[in-house]
């Protein structure tokens, strides 16, 4: 991680959490504190993939979520999701006055919009790239996420620099492909020669299903970390589970941030679920073993 972004962590995790409590910060907003044991916890907004996106904003506060990656297809009325192309459409047409609108409704519920996750794919041009971070710009975010190609690193290098933001490229498990990002050897290829402003968003789940050791790779570059995404898996491309039923060592991970005081965001990302299960309660389970690991 970039030392802006480092400083930028340190402030939003400096207070220590005993209990869900409110901050208050400087602009005189209420901040929900879930900063356990110095590690805060916040969720990708994907998890409640299945609400729109007030009641999204009403999960965070539920649950007592302070922190929020912000996952672009949030933001996208379902209406327009369905047309065909209307998600890059929506993209590149939002104005971006309405992100700030947005941002005020997650700080007005005590919920501070720390990452926006918006997909820099080689299909895209570069005024869709660039428009990612004028979006994170108008959302208070303090970095970007991002699902890339390996290839597209020095094109979003030049634009990171460009807007001074960071950005995490974000894996998953398609080792079949080298030009996406799923082994250390994939995210190292892109870091090598790049500028400060290329980082790692780590998915450990993911990380695992790839045959990658998350405690090792958070050891060798917890400084270029911007965000984690905690959930269960299967190894050797196995499915999600309930946490705790996987191979991902989790709780290593968590007690890792805590004892080492890096100020890495750890962000829940539900994926387990199945019709039927509630979203919230899910969320708030995967809560609760957070808590659990960084208190024992």
């Amino acid at each position: 991680m970039s030392t802006m972004t480092r400083r930028n962590a340190g402030k939003l995790l400096a207070a220590a959490a005993g209990s869900t409590l409110v901050l208050r910060l400087a602009r005189g907003a209420t901040f929900i504190n879930s900063v356990i044991r110095g590690v805060q916890i916040g969720a990708q907004s994907y998890s409640f993939r299945d609400l729109p996106l007030d009641a999204c904003i009403d999960a965070y506060r539920s649950v007592g979520l302070g922190e929020c990656e912000l996952w672009e297809e949030t933001l996208i009325p379902p209406e327009i999701a369905r047309e065909h192309g209307g998600r890059r459409k929506w993209h590149s047409n939002v104005p971006l006055e309405s992100l700030r609108e947005v941002r005020e409704k997650f700080e007005g519920a005590g919920v501070e919009v720390y990452a926006f996750n918006a997909s820099m794919r080689k299909d895209m041009n570069d005024a869709e790239l660039e428009r990612g971070f004028q979006m994170a710009r108008e959302l208070g975010a303090k970095c970007i996420t991002a699902s890339a190609n390996v290839s597209m690193a020095p094109r979003v290098d030049a634009l990171a620099q460009k807007h001074k933001m960071v950005v995490g490229f974000h894996g998953h498990d398609n080792t079949a492909d080298p030009d996406e990002f799923s082994t250390a050897e994939t995210f190292e290829r892109a870091m090598k020669g790049a500028s400060k402003y290329i980082d790692v968003n780590l998915d450990i789940g993911h990380f695992v299903a790839a045959g990658g050791d998350p405690v090792d790779f958070l050891r060798r570059y917890h400084e270029r970390i911007v965000t984690l995404h905690l959930k269960d898996r299967k190894k050797n491309h196995g499915p999600d589970v309930p946490w705790g039923e996987g191979d991902v060592p989790i709780v290593a991970v968590l007690r890792m941030l805590r004892d080492e005081h890096w100020k890495i965001p750890a962000n829940i990302e539900y994926e387990y679920g199945k019709p039927g299960m509630d979203t919230v309660t899910e969320v708030k389970k995967c809560f609760e073993y957070c808590w659990k690991a960084l208190e024992s």
